[in-house]
């Protein structure tokens, strides 16, 4: 991504220094933990978005730091809180905290970069953009919920499939968009229309992942994950409305009771693949990241509008 980083290179990494300190603790426990989490952080995709989206609008200022940090302290503290639900040991091919501390230490580290991340908002009167991220992370909490309730029966139709992903995956993209937006201009209908853009990107995004599940791409990882997992993701979903009564009875049996072996969700990712479940999840993909696009082009044709374009393919077309 040549050209995000010639357009905020220079923010991003004066970004990593404001958020190393916004982490620091003199609790000698809780800051070793904390260098750890920034020794192992990722691509710090929600900052771009955030940046992006302010200097489209407007100018990045400092309170576009802060909401690029806010940001990223409430998705960390959503992964460390995961990593302890799921009972993950792994976290980008690291140990998780929960691994190396135990659950215990887990949830209180991710309390913590909550807390972190509320008080930067309000020692600081950022009471807008607290409110949009606090939105985000309750559609996400209530995403999660709905994903695990329809999970016990499989009964996930396409329109409750994107109101978990809405709220689950799209939220905290979309919140980062709206944050970056209003930082640069305070006017809450523009921060609004980049809300709805970060929305479609994050919706494209997750379909992105589904896809994934079924091979689509030689990404070093195994597939059948979510199957595993009991997932119900839109190519299955797919598949599932248009099958005949017998396969979809034995797929549904398969992924409530033979989720573990191998043979079967094999057998399950190949009915998904022959159904025509990938193609129409590409195309579904494609229009969310399209509608996207438009909301974009509404926008002057800047360095920092080409920059957030690019960032946009990147993560759709990603193989990873």
């Amino acid at each position: 991504m040549e050209l995000v980083q010639k357009v905020i290179g220079a923010e991003l990494s004066s970004f990593e220094k404001k958020f190393t300190d916004s982490v620091k603790s003199t609790n000698h426990l809780l800051d070793r933990i904390m260098r750890f989490i920034i020794r192992r952080k990722g691509k710090q995709m929600r900052p771009m978005f955030v940046f992006l989206s302010a200097k489209i609008a407007g100018e990045i200022n400092d309170a576009t730091y802060r909401a690029a940090s806010l940001i990223e302290l409430l998705h960390t503290a959503t992964l460390v809180h995961d990593d302890v639900v799921d009972d993950s040991m792994k976290r980008r091919n690291f140990f998780s905290i929960n691994a190396l501390w135990k659950n215990k230490i887990a949830v209180l580290v991710g309390d913590y970069l909550l807390s972190k991340g509320l008080l930067l908002s309000i020692d600081n009167g950022d009471y807008k953009i607290l409110q949009i991220t606090s939105r985000a992370v309750k559609e996400m909490s209530e995403g999660e919920l709905l994903q695990m309730e329809k999970a016990r029966k499989l009964d996930i139709d396409e329109s409750i499939y994107f109101d978990i992903i809405r709220a689950k995956t799209a939220s905290l993209l979309s919140s980062a968009c709206a944050a970056g937006a209003y930082s640069a201009t305070e006017d809450e209908a523009v921060a609004e229309r980049f809300r709805l853009f970060g929305e479609k990107v994050g919706i494209a995004f997750q379909i992105k992942d589904d896809l994934f599940d079924y091979g689509q791409d030689n990404i070093g990882k195994p597939t059948g994950i979510d199957i595993k997992e009991k997932k119900m993701t839109l190519p299955l979903i797919y598949t599932l409305q248009h099958a005949d009564s017998a396969t979809r009875r034995r797929l549904i049996y398969t992924v409530k009771n033979n989720s573990t072996d191998k043979a079967k969700v094999k057998e399950v990712i190949d009915v998904v693949q022959k159904s025509g479940g990938i193609e129409y999840s590409h195309r579904k993909m494609t229009a969310y990241k399209e509608e996207a696009l438009e909301i974009l082009h509404t926008y002057p044709d800047t360095p920092a509008r080409q920059a957030m374009e690019e960032l946009v393919n990147f993560v759709i077309d990603r193989k990873y």
